[in-house]
């Protein structure tokens, strides 16, 4: 069949056109299965060789995302095959190529390089709380080339690991919960921190504190107030939960004992 004046083999282009649909419909099926299967066997190496949770999330998703560039090679490669265009030389041009683009992807390097570092020396985890790049949040996922932090507004932030110069992981070990709280300087500060105390005992039974809370004296004098201040150790993830409930309770105990704890007043001076 001539087409636009070129001669073109029918049922040749047909058996192109089934392989190539075969070819794809092939990875449909394959690539979650091997996705599905590389889950699997993680949790269940995870299971067997008592890897923490937040490890095996990490290889996990770590290893899923190898697997999908894995196939896209895999899936280029065949695609050449079909067409009967030769491998061997692309690839050898492929590294001439790669060769001059390297030398303009250092970014890219880098950010392999640090990657491979984050997970070798386990600095960071899926669904650690950390602080990296600039941002605040939860660990989505760490990749050989960025990392995704969940930050507690619901932003995704994309971190290339060549910008994560520091972290600072806050989900190792226990963690501070520190409590200050203001009163007025007509009140009696040894009474505020006996009120203190009581308060602190309470909480000495919750199972969340591994140590304290203790009130440690005055902190401050502010401009209005003299701040006292609280500190106990937590398990990790409870120490704002705690703080919170703390604060609840420290005002709850101080409205009963009379205690004002400051706030801005408005003075009207009417002139005749």
């Amino acid at each position: 069949m001539e087409i636009f004046g070129i001669e073109v083999d029918v049922t040749n282009l047909i058996n192109i056109g089934l392989k190539i649909g075969l070819l794809i419909l092939a990875f449909i099926i394959f690539i979650p299965i091997g996705k599905k299967i590389i889950k699997r066997t993680i949790n269940r190496a995870g299971s067997n060789q008592k890897i923490s949770e937040s490890r095996v999330k990490t290889l996990e998703k770590l290893l899923v995302n190898l697997f999908s560039y894995v196939m896209i090679f895999v899936f280029i490669v065949m695609l050449f095959a079909i067409f009967t265009i030769p491998i061997g030389p692309l690839l050898a041009g492929a590294g001439v190529v790669g060769l001059a683009i390297g030398f303009g992807a250092q970014g890219l390097v880098s950010d392999v390089v640090t990657g491979f570092f984050l997970l070798l020396e386990r600095q960071v985890e899926v669904d650690d709380y950390i602080t990296a790049g600039g941002y605040d949040g939860i660990v989505e996922e760490l990749g050989l080339r960025t990392t995704k932090i969940r930050s507690f507004n619901g932003t995704l932030n994309f971190i290339p690991n060549r910008e994560i110069i520091g972290v600072a992981n806050h989900s190792r070990g226990n963690m501070r919960a520190l409590v200050d709280i203001g009163i007025s300087y007509d009140e009696n500060i040894d009474e505020a921190i006996s009120l203190l105390e009581k308060v602190c005992a309470e909480f000495q039974q919750d199972e969340r504190f591994k140590d304290g809370p203790n009130p440690i004296g005055v902190q401050g004098l502010g401009s209005s107030d003299v701040v006292l201040r609280v500190v106990g150790q937590t398990e990790n993830g409870e120490q704002f939960g705690c703080q919170r409930d703390m604060l609840k309770r420290i005002k709850e105990a101080f409205d009963e004992a009379n205690i004002e704890i400051p706030f801005p007043h408005q003075v009207n001076i009417q002139k005749d």
